[in-house]
């Protein structure tokens, strides 16, 4: 929550939280409250690494894709996530094959092997 109206000044548009507000240090109300307060719009799509959920993907792709929440800062605790849902949209709406977003999800933080399959099949089976 602290960094939010930083990120405003930074020129981003809105922040996209995957994290779930189970987790410790999540404070989901704290970050949307900074985010109102800083005037950026504030998306919380909690992502459930253990089980990804498809639907969310639908969800974050939407978010990313408008207008009027470009640029997004996007962020879970780790960077799994994030790059997890980036690689994807980087396949789908910007059209990259695996491999070149596979390799800028890897330096975005994808270390989890499992939600790299998720990205793939997720692209895979979505096809655009």
């Amino acid at each position: 929550p602290a960094a939010v109206a930083e990120l405003k000044k930074m020129g981003f548009a809105s922040v996209v939280n995957l994290r779930e507000a189970s987790e410790a240090g999540a404070d989901i109300d704290a970050e949307a409250a900074a985010a109102k307060a800083a005037g950026i719009n504030f998306i919380h799509l909690p992502f459930n690494a253990a089980r990804p959920d498809p639907a969310l993907v639908d969800n974050f792709l939407k978010a990313v894709t408008d207008r009027k929440n470009d640029p997004a800062f996007i962020h879970c605790a780790s960077g799994n996530r994030a790059a997890a849902v980036w690689m994807i949209k980087r396949m789908q709406i910007d059209k990259w094959d695996a491999d070149r977003a596979g390799t800028e999800a890897a330096a975005l933080g994808l270390t989890n092997p499992a939600l790299k399959t998720f990205a793939l099949e997720y692209a895979q089976a979505h096809k655009r």
